[in-house]
């Protein structure tokens, strides 16, 4: 069923807050990634506060739907939200990537309550989320599993062969996304190693593949649900985003993939991101 515009507004209203979140726990912890931690923020919001099956109260609930983050650097703004969902008490979020936190700068499973699997080395994600898709089926198990990939960890072998594998084992269980904001720490993603046509790359490998605006959360909405329904194949949403989506100085610049803020620079961030979401929300 579409998102109603309520539900629009309440995600939005969600957004604005874990946004702020971000550019507050990465001013306190001296520096985090903040590029890539605003452009999948969306995503992220839609799947935890609408979609996602799963109880913070039970964290290890055996027939809860799997979220495995790949693109580990996006750790800060993943980890808002698990605060905010009651997954773990969000003040702890102040000591984020200190000595004694839980929190390191990518999330550890045995660590964070909420996080099914360490991030870190890019690229393995995929294979992780093909094998908790696997596990469901042969388990005849109902929960489902997400994968979140960043368009620069394309780059390597590994995110291919899970992408195969998931193909032929047909896993209508899984669905992915890529946060397709076309930028890497190095620079644009097709001036290292080109990407496009990416949504045929992943047809020819069996999967469904939709392309959506990563920040409209009635298409972020209708993909997920587009997936539910698809049969036979694993479902790949590649989401054309912003890097820094919603803080100006930040949007489209690659220096901004990882960064510190002083206080100056908090504040302009958290006025841009006010003033987008009052023009948008009244």
């Amino acid at each position: 069923m579409p998102l109603s515009q309520e539900e629009i507004r309440g995600l939005e209203r969600k957004a604005w807050d874990i946004r702020k979140s971000i550019i507050e726990i990465t001013f306190t912890c001296g520096g985090s990634h903040l590029g890539g931690s605003l452009s999948q923020t969306d995503v992220l919001v839609a799947l935890y506060y609408k979609y996602l099956n799963i109880d913070p109260a039970k964290p290890d609930w055996e027939d809860r739907d799997r979220f495995i983050l790949s693109k580990g650097h996006g750790g800060v703004g993943w980890a808002a939200v698990l605060g905010d969902k009651g997954y773990f008490d969000k003040a702890l979020l102040k000591n984020f990537n200190k000595t004694g936190s839980p929190f390191g700068m990518h999330l550890d499973s045995l660590k964070v309550k909420g996080c099914d699997a360490s991030t870190g080395s890019l690229g393995h994600g995929l294979a992780i989320a093909t094998g908790l898709a696997i596990g469901a089926k042969l388990q005849k198990k109902p929960f489902r599993t997400y994968c979140m990939m960043g368009d620069g960890e394309l780059c390597e072998g590994s995110v291919w062969e899970a992408a195969i594998l998931a193909g032929h084992h047909k896993l209508d269980n899984l669905t992915a996304f890529v946060d397709r904001n076309r930028l890497m720490i190095d620079g644009p993603t097709e001036s290292i190693t080109t990407l496009e046509p990416l949504a045929d790359k992943f047809k020819a490998f069996g999967w469904e593949t939709l392309t959506i605006d990563g920040h409209e959360y009635a298409a972020i909405g209708g993909a997920i649900e587009q997936a539910w329904s698809i049969k036979g194949k694993p479902t790949m949403i590649i989401c054309n985003t912003v890097k820094g989506k919603c803080v100006e100085l930040m949007e489209n610049q690659p220096s901004w993939h990882y960064g510190g803020l002083n206080s100056d620079l908090r504040d302009q961030a958290l006025a841009c991101i006010d003033s987008h979401y009052k023009t948008i929300l009244g």
